[in-house]
């Protein structure tokens, strides 16, 4: 059966990627490579070029530098479990396995976090390695690994390089992955052995798509060349803290102690962590200036550095995700149910990170096991990793679990620098950059040299990576409050990652926890990125810890607009001690959820940890869905967890729907569209037509509200909303009302629809003739008023929109046809020939979910209703019986297109089943297919 065009083949999990059962699959593979062979290059694939790069998953192995045997145990889905009798035995093996599997990947991953790219890609890449190399990933990890790592991590760091390049060892291209045999045929590139720092640059990464609000202060500065402080604020409201709890809620900062106190606050807050409205000017916030500090006034702004911030969002947007983070609205869902409320009597831990759609998923599931502890093997842990680094990020030991959703806490600050000569102005004095040649090499073409310039306390200087924007730059012009024009300005980047820290350390010593205070020694080395933490154990204790390197600014502050560089009133003043940062210990609640949300309320704590929260939609749905289960003493199951991971319901449905159904339609159809949401129950199920319904009514009130109010520099280019050609699922309804869309909207602003949208719409809906309730007239379509006027509007346009792409007959109708997932392979399969992005890429499958549910089958109302962001992978731990937590993948442990553990998992994972998780030597001996022996 050919790959991409259907999401369910029935075949069940192999043994390994070696049975007879796949050679139908193998021949049609072999039959499409050399057809691409014999027409493009003249060569030919066999057989053994497809299987050669399959992983040998039993017998026995011989890898220098092994001090005794070790076994990798692997079960029917191909996921490892291995065995060793000392810690780099098994750091090795780990390497070993890894890069049996997924090599293609961490390839491509280190190339891109060192800003090498184009020596596999070509001169496509040049602008995202000069950005890369102007951010300097690789040279921070290579200064962490030099001085900031203890000698355990390095060694242990060793160990899992030295089992990467056993692999290596001997082997061409098209020996490791069918991608290198493709890339063969447009250069000649060869993998190159794995180093230490490898891993390490992995973590930066990963930080920079979790690094926070650094978007949100190019919006709000973009939005000062066409709103008002009061429109912007309207669009960044506060955090409904009366509706929508924050993580940590007992206890507070104590000013006796100086630490945040869980038995209570000797002292309040001051609300400024929490305010999200912005000001007039760059570097203060509406509800936390204090005036102390003048800022560039936006307002004054001319449109040159508008277009210079502008430019710097462009470049941003191409950078490419590391672990997949690539749009706002992404989040994740933790919780934790302590052991009075469940019905084990232990508590239970769930999981569920938001990530972009990839293949292979970023995740890769493992056991790391010693056979018996001790002073030389130390670890007994499972769960997931990144292809790539040693040790498991998320998951469970014997005796703790740990779970992660991303703080979102604000750890960048963006710097108008004014340029004069060889340097840039600081506190009246011009200070020189320091620079540093960096050469480019290309495949297949010309190497490039560039030159990076930082500040004196390492801010790079990100403007000088776009021609446009230095020409911009040089004719920037601010108010009267800034210096000179001089040379110009340029756009600085002050990032925690950016110093060398020590999480790779934090890896390590979470695995290995013992308890509460050794979870909280290790998430004190948990620099970046910061992360919410959640905690239970086997004694029947639970808890949350917010880590991280949090930067403090000076008051009036609030990091939610870029700041002039030249005033020293605006540089970090230093950073929150690790015992002022929030947490919570066994609350007597009896659970914490953590998916986003604010993390403390602000009149408990007196730091600005950030002006952007999420706004909580998820984070209150699962404590909802919790407090409805233990009310009178219920209790919650393993299997009433998985439940509430994939809860559908839509909330801000529950606020519209009945305001749409008291509005009057005259049109026959539309109103017969408008029946669907009778009865409804909020629930986003795959085949529900209200649901497809409500999204697209949803998608065409923020066009309609707010499409054609924002700035142009935030406008989706080109994109009709009412019919996508090339996302057509069903007949073409050939009228008038389908036809209008085609000359409509051409440069149409669109927010994503995320939940912050969720809090705009909901604040504006008593002020029924708000501005943002107008949208001009276009073609047929009336002008819309008020708000009621523009509601039914957007029925009108919902209407004719699924008209278009699901047919005339609403009974034909569903979510799931319209909410589809594609998963790509994110190299070759979104930028290879297209019969290589047929071979490589899988789908569609048909999902339920959507935008700021639980279940975050996330869709950006930018660019359509495809999911573009999912939980990536699942678990539940029950900390009563280890062996019976569960636990999903998005795709499958393989990266190699044809094996049959390549997107074996993702079907039950559409389908929200979950795996069972073995951990004790019996389980895993139980569900074992595939025995692999590592010896010296």
């Amino acid at each position: 059966m050919p790959p991409n065009t259907t999401a369910t083949t029935g075949d069940k999990p192999g043994k390994s990627g070696r049975k007879k059962g796949r050679k139908a699959r193998l021949i049609v593979l072999v039959l499409v490579l050399a057809l691409i062979g014999g027409v493009a290059y003249g060569a030919y694939w066999s057989i053994s070029t497809v299987r050669a790069s399959f992983p040998q998953t039993t017998g026995t192995i011989t890898l220098k530098g092994l001090s005794g045997p070790v076994d990798v145990k692997r079960d029917g889905y191909g996921i490892p479990q291995i065995y060793a009798s000392s810690d780099e035995d098994l750091f090795m093996a780990q390497g070993y396995v890894q890069a049996q599997d997924r090599f293609w990947e961490m390839d491509v991953r280190r190339h891109m976090t060192s800003g090498r790219l184009s020596e596999m890609f070509g001169k496509s890449q040049i602008d995202n390695d000069e950005f890369l190399r102007t951010l300097g990933w690789d040279r921070i990890a290579e200064r962490e690994y030099r001085t900031k790592l203890s000698a355990s991590t390095k060694k242990y760091l060793q160990a899992y390089a030295e089992g990467v390049n056993a692999y290596l060892d001997g082997k061409d291209g098209k020996e490791i992955s069918l991608e290198y045999a493709a890339l063969g045929f447009t250069n000649d590139y060869k993998p190159q052995k794995w180093t230490p720092v490898d891993s390490v640059s992995w973590l930066k990464a990963m930080a920079w798509d979790l690094r926070g609000n650094m978007q949100d202060e190019i919006d709000r500065a973009l939005m000062t060349s066409r709103l008002g402080p009061q429109q912007i604020a309207q669009l960044y409201p506060q955090y409904p803290y009366d509706r929508h709890r924050p993580i940590v809620q007992e206890g507070g900062y104590s000013e006796l102690t100086g630490e945040y106190d869980q038995e209570g606050s000797t002292g309040t807050g001051t609300g400024t962590g929490s305010g999200s409205g912005t000001g007039s000017s760059m570097g203060t916030g509406t509800g936390t200036s204090s005036g102390s500090a003048s800022g560039i006034s936006s307002g004054s702004a001319s449109s040159a550095l508008q277009s210079q911030l502008a430019g710097l969002y462009k470049v941003l947007d191409d950078v490419p995700a590391a672990v997949g983070v690539n749009g706002n609205g992404i989040g994740s869902n933790s919780w934790v149910v302590g052991g009075k409320h469940t019905i084990t009597g232990k508590p239970l831990l769930a999981n569920d990170p938001h990530l972009s759609a990839s293949l292979p998923s970023v995740w890769y599931q493992m056991g790391l096991h010693c056979r018996t502890i001790s002073a030389s093997c130390q670890y007994d842990v499972t769960g997931y990793t990144f292809a790539g680094m040693p040790g498991v990020v998320i998951g469970h030991n014997k005796d703790i679990a740990w779970g992660m959703t991303n703080s979102g806490v604000d750890v960048t600050d963006l710097y108008l620098e004014k340029l004069t000569g060889d340097g840039y102005l600081y506190d009246g004095k011009v200070v020189p950059f320091r620079t540093r040649e960096e050469t480019i090499k290309v495949a297949g073409g010309t190497a490039k040299k560039i030159v990076v310039r930082e500040t004196r306390d390492g801010m790079p200087l990100l403007s000088d990576r776009s021609d446009e924007l230095v020409q911009v730059g040089r004719k920037a012009s601010v108010d009267t409050a800034a210096p000179d024009r001089g040379d110009g300005y340029g756009i600085a980047l002050r990032w925690t990652a950016l110093d060398a820290g020590t999480s790779m350390d934090a890896v390590f010593a979470m695995d290995k926890a013992a308890d509460w205070d050794d979870f909280r020694a290790a998430a004190k080395l948990f620099d970046v990125p910061s992360q919410n933490l959640v905690y239970a154990d086997t004694k029947n204790h639970i808890g949350y810890q917010l880590p991280g390197k949090i930067p403090t600014r000076a008051k009036g502050v609030n990091g939610s607009v870029p700041v002039p560089g030249w005033d020293p009133r605006y540089r970090w003043r230093g950073f929150l001690a690790f015992d002022k940062l929030p947490h919570e210990y066994d609350p007597q609640r009896g659970y914490i959820v953590t998916a986003n949300q604010a993390v403390v309320d602000p009149d408990a704590y007196p730091y600005t940890l950030t002006t952007d929260w999420g706004y909580g939609t998820r984070s209150q749905r699962i404590s909802d869905l919790i407090e409805q289960k233990i009310k009178g003493g219920g209790k919650i199951s393993t299997d009433d967890m998985r439940q509430m991971q994939l809860d559908n319901s839509s909330e801000i449905a529950k606020l519209l729907v009945p305001v749409l159904l008291k509005i009057d339609i005259d049109d026959p159809d539309v109103r017969e569209a408008q029946k669907l949401l009778e009865g409804w129950d909020y629930t986003q199920d795959a085949d529900s037509a209200a649901a497809a319904y409500f999204n697209s009514v949803w998608r065409n009130i923020l066009k309609l509200a707010f499409g054609n109010k924002l700035p142009k520099e935030l406008r989706v280019k080109g994109q009709c909303l009412w019919v996508d050609p090339a996302d057509t699922t069903g007949p073409v309804d050939d009228t008038n009302k389908v036809r209008e869309c085609g000359r409509r909207d051409a440069d149409q602003a669109q927010p994503d629809g995320g939940d912050r949208w969720f809090e705009v719409v909901r604040t504006l809906m008593d002020d029924e003739k708000s501005d943002w309730w107008t949208a001009p007239r276009s073609g047929t379509r009336p002008a819309a008023h008020n708000r009621d006027e523009l509601f039914e509007r957007a029925m009108i346009d919902a209407r004719w929109e699924l008209t278009a792409k699901l047919g005339k007959d609403i009974d034909t109708w569903s979510w799931g046809r319209l909410h589809r997932l594609f998963l790509k392979n994110q190299t070759l399969g979104t930028e290879g020939p297209g019969i290589i992005q047929y071979v490589l890429n899988r789908g569609p499958w048909k999902l339920g979910g959507g935008e700021a549910a639980v279940n975050a089958t996330g869709w950006n109302a930018a660019g359509g209703y495809g999911v573009v962001w999912v939980p990536s992978m699942r678990m539940v731990v029950n900390l009563d019986s280890l062996d019976k937590s569960k636990w999903i993948n998005l795709s499958g442990a393989s990266g190699h297109a044809y094996s049959a553990h390549y997107t074996d998992q993702t079907d039950k994972w559409a389908k929200g089943e979950l795996l069972p998780w073995s951990f004790s030597p019996q389980a895993v001996d139980d569900s074992t297919s595939d025995t692999l022996t590592l010896k010296p």
